[in-house]
């Protein structure tokens, strides 16, 4: 007998595969229990059965998600509310030093050691009870929770999902589909990496900002231009080198695009691995995020952050903020026009629409990276590495909706977003260019509600454009 044919004689019902995922991905987030169950090797399995049966994805993917969640939410309560008794009982007692190595990661990584330790084997299920122990804030615990788990749940899932898949199709997976997936996680994690923490290591308290500070204050050259740059705040640093960074790999990985005739090979890998993931739930998220990319829902995203900004007559943010959507929009129309690379499909609303850059992926990454940079600079250090996260979950899900709905190339996302972060760091260095007030005090929750509210309205009344 075959190993598929003995799995699927051992194939659950899907809601009792999505039920097992759950409590696996639970156990191994709970305090203590994660170190003695073999999670990773469970999940996969559980996973891989899930594949085999065409479970949907995006519900296994789920499972995992509320599962890490919620052991990780389990973990911290009991550190939180019974600190004194948890080091009295077994198997503490008689291994002190796994909340020994836990205390001291916590230490040394602060806030981050929630998002890192999901990730890392041997302190995993003792980050979050030890994160309740020393008091950490509920809320910041839960915004790390969430985080690192939307990470964590398709990284355990998807191996062993594709490898379920694998022996539904007899070993015939669609060519290049691993080449594809590995490919799109390097460069989204590059990029990820490039925009939060290698931002927040150039920032004023990041080493690399230190070390620059060190050596331009040492030799004679740097140090007149270093001093007189910084008696005005800040040295921008990190918005120079995201410029730099970015439009050295926007020119070549434009050059790339441009001297191949038709897509390039991990275009048609990542075609062909959105064909095989297709179903009505993604296509439907798709469309959802086509409206919400176009002008009517970058309009009504904005509109509540402008009436504010002229309320409180801040023309100056005013003005850069129109600067940054009306430049990312003249660059994408000439650029589309400049390239003229033919979209994989063209739907009857984008008759006439060509394909490089993406659009939807440049201004989504416009905005709400504009959007974290501004809010991170009226928050404390601690705080500014999460409103960058959260605007790379969001921006990383429009862009790749353009893939599902069939619409662009692998290739023009990745110029879109590299397009995008030059003109983000134009616009902060053209900020930061002079002394400004804060723009504090933002009732920036509010502007978020009133901006979900139109977006609402936007994507459920009106078609796309």
């Amino acid at each position: 007998m075959s190993l598929a044919d003995t799995l699927y004689q051992l194939s659950l019902s899907p809601v009792m595969l999505l039920l097992v995922v759950l409590l696996i991905s639970l156990a191994e987030s709970l305090a203590l229990v994660g170190l003695l169950v073999p999670g990773v090797v469970l999940i996969t399995a559980a996973a891989s059965l899930a594949g085999h049966q065409s479970v949907d994805l995006l519900w296994v993917m789920l499972a995992a998600f509320v599962g890490a969640i919620l052991g990780d939410g389990i973990s911290f309560r009991l550190g939180y509310h019974h600190r004194e008794h948890i080091t009295q009982r077994w198997p503490l007692s008689a291994h002190p030093e796994w909340l020994g190595r836990g205390a001291r990661f916590f230490e040394r990584y602060g806030l981050y050691s929630v998002f890192i330790g999901r990730f890392v084997g041997p302190v995993r299920p003792v980050i979050p009870l030890v994160a309740g122990m020393m008091r950490m804030s509920p809320r910041s615990f839960l915004w790390a929770n969430v985080g690192s788990a939307v990470l964590w749940a398709p990284a355990y899932v998807l191996p062993g999902y594709l490898l379920g898949r694998t022996w539904q199709d007899h070993l015939d997976l669609p060519p290049g589909i691993k080449t594809a997936l590995l490919i799109m996680a390097a460069i989204i994690i590059t990029l990820a990496v490039v925009f939060s923490w290698g931002r927040a290591q150039v920032g004023r308290h990041g080493r690399v900002y230190l070390a620059i500070a060190r050596l331009a204050r040492r030799v004679p050259l740097m140090r007149r231009p270093w001093l007189a740059m910084s008696q005005s705040g800040e040295v921008p640093i990190a918005s120079l080198l995201l410029f730099i960074v970015a439009l050295t790999s926007l020119s070549g990985w434009t050059l790339l695009v441009i001297h191949h005739d038709g897509p390039l090979l991990i275009d048609v890998y990542v075609q062909r691995l959105f064909i095989w993931i297709e179903n009505d739930i993604f296509i439907s998220l798709g469309l959802v995020f086509a409206k919400i990319g176009d002008k009517m829902g970058i309009a009504a995203l904005l509109l509540p952050w402008a009436v504010w900004m002229i309320s409180r007559k801040r023309f100056d943010a005013l003005a850069h903020w129109g600067a940054a959507v009306g430049g990312i929009a003249l660059l994408n129309t000439y650029g589309k026009a400049y390239f003229g690379r033919a979209r994989p499909d063209t739907p009857d609303y984008l008759t006439g629409s060509l394909s490089y850059p993406s659009a939807h992926t440049s201004t989504s990454v416009v905005v709400l990276g504009l959007v974290a940079a501004f809010i991170a600079s009226e928050l404390s250090r601690k705080q500014r590495a999460w409103v960058y996260w959260a605007a790379i979950m969001l921006a990383v899900p429009m862009a790749l909706s353009r893939l599902v709905i069939g619409v662009h190339w692998f290739s023009d996302l990745v110029g879109g977003a590299l397009l995008g972060l030059v003109l983000c760091a134009l616009v902060r260095l053209s900020w930061q260019r002079y002394p400004r007030k804060p723009l504090r005090p933002c009732p920036w929750q509010l502007l978020g509600l009133a901006s979900l509210v139109l977006i609402s309205a936007r994507v459920l009344f009106f078609p796309p454009v």
